[in-house]
Formats: structure tokens, sequence, C-alpha cells
């Protein structure tokens, strides 16, 4: 248990000092992802962006498991 939480703590700080360059990354605007702009204020949902990144990581989880 202390692995795991010590690994996703560097997971965390490691997106957090490379998200200037991950927010260039196409994901959060893809087909699918629901963007309403109103006047004061914009509801997003990606639903294909959640959908993208359980894939990936369920397949990186089921790769370390094996």
């Amino acid at each position: 248990m202390n692995r795991t939480l010590i690994l996703v703590g560097l997971l965390i700080v490691a997106i957090g000092l490379l998200w200037p360059w991950l927010s260039r990354l196409p994901f959060g605007h893809l087909p699918g992802d629901i963007v309403i702009r109103r006047e004061h204020v914009t509801v997003y949902v990606p639903i294909t962006t959640m959908i993208l990144v359980s894939l990936v990581v369920s397949a990186l989880l089921w790769l370390f498991q094996r």
C-alpha cells in the first residue's frame, strides 16, 4: 500500500510539472466532447476523452498486473 501511494504521488507531481506541455495535446477537444457556452457559464463534459483515458489506464493496469 505504501509503495502504491508513493507511486501515485510521484505520478501526480510529474503530471503537474509537465502540465504546460501536456495541455497542448489535443485531448479535451476530441469529437464527442460536449462544450456548452452561454453568457456567464461554460459547461464542459469530456465524454470521449474520459473513455479514452479509461481505456489507456485499464490497459496499463492490466499490463502491470501480469
